[in-house]
């Protein structure tokens, strides 16, 4: 009897890398015993069954031989590149040949673990840091790649990956950004970390990127400037831009007029820790289609914003978000509010400073369905309740860790609008009673609204 088997009689302990299907077992011999039925499956049913495995699993699979192993790097898309060398070298590609999103930004950050115990982590990266002491205390400054060596990877990765569709950068150069755009034709999303204006030049190459990242400035990591040339350099490269983000960047109502002029498809603008100059605001108008708005860990929104006749309006937007902001800013918050009187969901999450006197230049937006307040320590039902009755096409309410805002204070006028709501979830503090006030009533039992307590 024939059988094809991996593993043929040889005097040596090691296997050889080609099996011998001609070899002819005897039934007596126990090496049959151990056949390798996987063998005579083709590599896609292979690389299906091995994409029904967990994670852990496929790790302890790609071990088993050099075809598992080929074949499993097949199945990862996904990567956070932690080792430069293993990308510089060319294994990256060979190893793992169907990557379509690759972050490379900590393999650009040289940490020496030996000389510090100390771990900085941030939402961007996680490093090790070196300490160093001085006459002013301790001190720690990052150090990365130079240029050249990430333009040289980022060659590396844009011929080895040409199918990439996410791809997330740090310190690369308009000659770095130039090769990806010429290889990687079908990238859509870009993260750019410590970039520089003039490197942005690098993003007129890129024909089908919709969704854009720039990380400027990141207290702690690296202080680049991205400027109104920045700005206006990226609006003229990418005119087909459904989703921006810009983090820790300057400029001013002329940097936003051209992403609005230029980017007539932009959709969603988000601004982190953003420092520009007053008078910004009032270019948002030339935003046409702008659907969301989002301010993170911002300071401020707009320290002069000037007359509100020259502020224009978005009136295509739909959702405004902030997300742990400073609001103590009144003047640049009525601004805002101002400038998004079309909006249709409202969202405050953790901001601080937002009293009654600033949620009251709220009442503006006179559209509003859905509010959402979370955090907010300082509003107390005299000035929640004024604004939340104005709107009369409110749908939606969520008000959770507002400890200021008490159910003793609640009005029969704000208890009859709870009871129109479609959707109300109501945690202002851990004392709240307003769930054992509903019980019996049927108040959420009226069809199609739901209410969580």
């Amino acid at each position: 009897m024939n059988f094809k088997d991996l593993s043929p009689l040889s005097n040596s302990s090691t296997p050889p890398s080609e099996p011998d299907e001609t070899l002819t077992l005897e039934s007596h011999n126990p090496i049959s015993a151990r056949q390798d039925l996987f063998f005579l499956l083709s590599d896609k049913i292979l690389a299906l069954i091995l994409s029904n495995l967990t994670k852990r699993q496929q790790i302890s699979a790609c071990l088993v031989c050099k075809r598992w192993l080929k074949v499993s790097g097949g199945l990862l898309t996904s990567l956070r590149l932690l080792d430069w060398d293993f990308l510089d070298s060319g294994r990256l590609s060979y190893r793992f040949p169907n990557l379509v999103d690759v972050d490379i930004v900590q393999a650009c950050i040289i940490s020496n673990r030996n000389n510090s115990g100390v771990c900085l982590s941030d939402k961007f990266v996680s490093v090790h840091v070196d300490l160093f002491i001085s006459d002013n205390g301790l001190f720690w400054k990052p150090e990365f790649l130079g240029a050249r060596v990430i333009d040289r990877g980022v060659r590396v990765l844009a011929q080895g990956c040409r199918n990439l569709r996410r791809l997330v950068l740090l310190g690369a150069s308009e000659d770095g950004l130039g090769y990806i755009a010429n290889e990687c034709l079908a990238l859509q999303e870009l993260e750019l970390c410590s970039c520089t204006d003039l490197d942005l030049k690098g993003l007129a190459g890129f024909r089908n990127l919709q969704i854009l990242k720039l990380v400027g400035s990141v207290n702690g990591l690296y202080g680049s400037v991205i400027s109104d040339i920045g700005l206006t350099i990226l609006a003229q490269g990418c005119p087909r831009l459904l989703k921006l983000e810009l983090v820790g960047c300057e400029g001013s109502y002329d940097g936003i007029k051209a992403i609005g002029q230029c980017c007539q498809m932009l959709e969603e603008l988000t601004l982190c820790d953003h420092n520009f100059e007053g008078g910004w605001l009032a270019a948002l108008s030339y935003c046409m289609n702008l659907k969301t708005l989002k301010f993170q860990s911002c300071k401020f929104i707009d320290p002069s914003p000037g007359p509100d006749e020259y502020l224009g309006s978005c009136l295509t937007l739909e959702e405004l978000r902030l997300e742990r902001c400073r609001l103590r800013d009144k003047q640049g918050l009525g601004a805002l509010f101002l400038v998004c009187e079309a909006v249709r969901e409202l969202v405050f999450e953790d901001c601080w400073g937002l009293d009654n006197n600033s949620f009251g230049a709220a009442s503006i937006c006179r559209r509003v369905v859905s509010l959402s307040l979370e955090g907010c320590s300082l509003l107390t039902m005299d000035g929640f309740e004024p604004v939340v009755l104005s709107w009369k096409e409110l749908k939606r309410l969520t008000v959770v860790s507002c400890n200021n805002i008490k159910d003793g204070a609640m009005t029969p006028e704000l208890a009859t609008l709870f009871s129109l709501l479609k959707e109300l979830k109501w945690r202002p503090d851990s004392k709240s009673i307003l769930s054992s006030g509903f019980e019996g009533t049927g108040v959420w039992q009226k069809g199609g609204r739901s209410f969580k307590i």
